[in-house]
């Protein structure tokens, strides 16, 4: 059956199983969490009554059983997303969510991250998730689909994290694990509360000796949050995290033949230039929160940080021997600071609960960007000669209204609408010889509608459909090169924009915990691809039209009150729906290589599979396994290579005590049970073939922790 007959079919599907449901006499729904979400609607909600795909992990899901080190480690169960640990600390780890995000061979763009509240996100779409202190964490919320278009710039999907809020008694805990690859975790986290003031704090120090060659990390996490009632009406909340790695080295990707041979292996120039990344990040944000009265009040987020970064590249010494060159070493400082003034109105509209939100926010950046040449003479991998210095700027200004309105006991309206408006500028100080100025700017901008209805067919099933419109604008990553090797931003690159469409169903069946289901259909405009990509630049240019269709299918109950199933299915097409020219070579005047239409866009897996079953009570022996499937990928726009479907199991077993004050906990865990050779992620359209890049073998990890209470 194709997707369209799926989707046509998919109304008689959906009001059948309502029926069946109905017909079993309404049954109460299964135990389980009210989950509150804020991030379609930004208003407290909860997730089954918004017409929109969200996932919420809660915080003792994201540290049962695992290493506490990556984001991706606890975000497989949710359909639609795909999260990859690339064993690579100097480039973090991939996250697409329904295609979009794919491409990036760098951080996270495509999709918009939050923390607290705070955007780690920047606003020309590029973010990174590497603040995240994992042993604070309260929850994380995915939102996916139309809804996400409301954030703005790059937002194909919305992932917020949030940390612990500090209450009760004083409470300290301590951690430490090790494991495989001499790898190292040591955690600290306190929290609680004094009259109005409750405060938490984490910390923690990780370091590797890394999977493959040439690939040792060290890496220092902070994370503080206070909260302040004020007055019966009033609450501050204080944010502030750092992130210090000062060594990632980067073992690059693998050539199919290197992956074959010897997927442990690195690529000699990255030994010959030693190849590494340093970064140092500090940020802070206020967030004030004042109830007016019963029906209104206003919020206003306030926040600023700095992050440097200076990366060492694989550029032969002759590349760069070409003026215009900007060299193979990237000195990157990136001042960010914004602000988001909200007002919301719960009250009631023809007798029914009507909510409205609005609000502006406010992004700026200053980047200034410096290149340097990766040698000195005849000694590779120091930083030797200037090649390049700009300022960067780059501000984003959103105006936006959000409205929920339950016109009757069973059917429910959401709609909202934002205005987009990113505006770029460079300003080159290095101008020498043939290095001309190439300071300029662009601007872009989009008006962004989101509407969705929500069907409440029983109180344990709901059937929802969405539809709105998206934007995605170049990232100064993707502007920073010109295909042709003259210098400057690539200022000819256009935005692309999107159309999606939604369709689910979220049922509760008694005794058998939630079941969703959801129809997704997104069809873009003047998509953002790969032009050339050699001698460490990638280049970008705008392509035709592209689609991403697909089914999210996941199961989550508590059974027999500790056992925990949970399962997640995506099937996913995303293509090129028209042809477009490529290059091979560089400097590249006229594209050479043809894509066809219908090639599928690389990064992006056909299907994916997630299943675990946990036994979690909250004292005693613990444990479960979990297993990770997925199609092939393809690596690059030709469609000439593929990254090879696999399949591969986790195991953990543990125990937790209570003893006064104190709790104590520990496990061990195995991953790639079976020991699988296989690609955790690709580096799309690498230019020098250095695709693959390979995931650990079977690994091991133990760990130990204990909190008091005072």
């Amino acid at each position: 059956m194709t997707f369209d007959t799926a989707l046509r079919g998919l109304p008689l599907a959906l009001a059948s199983l309502a029926t069946t449901v109905h017909a079993a006499g309404g049954a109460a729904p299964a135990a389980a969490t009210e989950s509150v979400v804020i991030t379609a609607t930004r208003s407290e909600s909860r997730a089954f009554d918004i017409p929109a795909s969200i996932d919420r992990i809660d915080g003792d899901d994201v540290r049962a059983g695992r290493a506490q080190i990556n984001i991706s480690e606890s975000l497989g169960g949710v359909a639609g997303l795909l999260a990859r640990d690339r064993q690579n600390y100097a480039q973090d780890v991939q996250i697409s969510v329904r295609g979009f995000g794919a491409r990036s061979t760098f951080g996270i763009r495509g999709v918009r991250l939050y923390v607290d509240g705070i955007p780690a996100t920047l606003p020309d779409g590029q973010g990174q998730i590497s603040n995240v202190e994992l042993g604070s964490v309260s929850r994380i919320e995915v939102l996916r689909g139309p809804f996400s278009a409301l954030y703005g710039n790059s937002s194909g999907g919305v992932i917020q994290v949030f940390t612990e809020e500090g209450a009760g008694p004083p409470r300290l805990g301590l951690g430490a694990a090790t494991g495989s690859d001499g790898m190292v975790r040591l955690g600290a986290q306190v929290a609680g509360s004094s009259g109005n003031l409750g405060w938490t704090a984490g910390t923690s120090h990780f370091r590797t000796n890394g999977y493959r060659d040439h690939s040792a990390t060290d890496r220092n996490l902070g994370n503080a949050k206070l909260t302040w009632k004020v007055d019966a009406d009033s609450k501050l909340t204080v944010v502030a995290n750092s992130v210090n790695l000062p060594q990632a080295q980067d073992p690059l990707g693998l050539t199919r033949a290197q992956f074959d041979a010897a997927p442990r292996s690195v690529d000699p120039s990255a030994l010959s230039f030693d190849t590494r990344k340093t970064v140092d990040q500090t940020q802070g944000g206020l967030i004030y929160e004042r109830r007016l009265n019963a029906e209104n009040a206003l919020q206003a987020t306030v926040y600023g940080g700095r992050r440097r970064t200076i990366q060492y590249q694989a550029i032969a010494a002759a590349t760069q021997a070409n003026p215009l060159h900007p060299g193979g070493v990237i000195d990157l400082t990136r001042d960010y600071r914004g602000v988001d003034l909200r007002w919301s109105l719960k009250t009631r509209l023809q007798d029914a609960p009507f909510t409205v939100v609005a609000g502006l926010a406010y992004d700026a950046l200053k980047e200034h960007r410096l290149g340097f040449q990766n040698f000195v003479g005849s000694v590779l991998g120091v930083k030797g000669a200037l090649r390049r210095d700009e300022i960067n700027d780059v501000t984003s200004t959103d105006p936006y209204v959000q409205a929920s309105w339950q016109f009757t006991p069973q059917w429910s309206l959401n709609a909202g609408l934002r205005r987009s408006s990113v505006r770029f500028s460079s300003a080159d100080h290095y101008i020498v010889g043939t290095n001309l100025d190439d300071s300029g700017g662009a601007s872009y901008g989009a008006t962004l509608p989101v509407v969705g209805v929500l069907f409440a067919a029983t109180p344990e099933v709901h059937l929802y459909a969405t539809a709105g419109r998206g934007f995605e604008t170049p990232t100064l990553n993707e502007l920073a090169y010109r295909a042709n090797g003259a210098t400057g931003l690539n200022f000819g690159l256009q935005s692309a924009t999107s159309s999606s469409l939604e369709a689910g169903v979220k049922t509760r069946l008694a005794g058998w915990g939630e079941v969703s289901a959801a129809l997704f259909q997104t069809g873009t405009d003047h998509e953002i691809v790969t032009q050339t990509n050699t001698g460490g630049r990638a280049t970008y240019q705008n392509a035709g039209a592209t689609s991403r269709k697909g089914l999210e299918l996941s199961w989550t109950a508590r059974l027999l009150e500790h056992l925990r199933p949970q399962l997640a299915y995506t099937a996913l097409d995303a293509t090129y729906r028209d042809g477009f020219t490529t290059c091979t070579a560089t400097p590249c005047t006229v594209a050479n290589v043809a894509v066809p239409g219908g090639n599928s866009i690389p990064g992006v897996a056909k299907s994916s599979l997630y299943a675990s079953l946990a036994w979690m009570p909250p004292t005693g022996l613990r444990g479960g396994v979990e297993a990770r499937a997925l199609s092939r990928v393809f690596v690059n726009d030709t469609n000439s290579d593929a990254a090879a479907g696999y399949a591969v199991a986790a195991a953990h077993v543990g125990y937790v005590a209570s003893a006064g004050p104190w709790e104590l906990s520990g496990f061990v865990r195995v991953d790639n049970l079976f020991a699988r050779t296989y690609a955790g992620s690709v580096i799309v359209n690498e230019g020098n073939n250095r695709f693959f890049e390979p995931a650990p073998g079977r690994t091991w990890l133990a760990s130990v922790s204990a909190s008091v209470g005072f």
